[in-house]
């Protein structure tokens, strides 16, 4: 079985800024959670359902602020996986690095970045659900 990637992620310095870019050049929706969702900001991409997005193919992203003592702060790619303990073994046994522990991001499921062998940082989730990325009612 294959784990597609379902969204990505980018590092930002202004979250004000960065979601005006992103909405006036590509029309995107930006979603600015708060402090207890570490100021994550959601970007909608193409048209969603509550199961996420309606096109074969098409992911939603998301956008994280820069934190100045954490590593390798890059673009990435978020891959879903059914088992995030399997996946970390798999990651350390081909010879990657994971980064740290897998976290629990409320409603979403267990989320742990790591480090390939040519040296990307990706991340997997273990999502509770496919609905994970349906925007949250204001």
């Amino acid at each position: 079985m294959m784990n597609p990637v379902v969204h990505f992620e980018m590092p930002y310095d202004n979250r004000v800024r960065m979601a005006t870019f992103y909405e006036s050049v590509f029309g995107w929706q930006m979603q600015m959670l708060g402090e207890e969702m570490g100021n994550y900001v959601l970007a909608t991409t193409t048209e969603t359902g509550d199961s996420g997005p309606t096109r074969p193919g098409a992911i939603n992203g998301g956008f994280f602020p820069k934190k100045p003592d954490w590593p390798a702060q890059y673009p990435s790619v978020v891959i879903a996986i059914d088992d995030v303990k399997e996946s970390i073994q798999k990651v350390m046994d081909a010879g990657g690095e994971v980064l740290g522990e897998p976290m629990e991001i409320p409603g979403v499921g267990e989320y742990v970045s790591f480090i390939d062998t040519e040296g990307n940082r990706l991340s997997m989730l273990q999502p509770l659900s496919r609905k994970w990325h349906a925007p949250v009612p204001e």
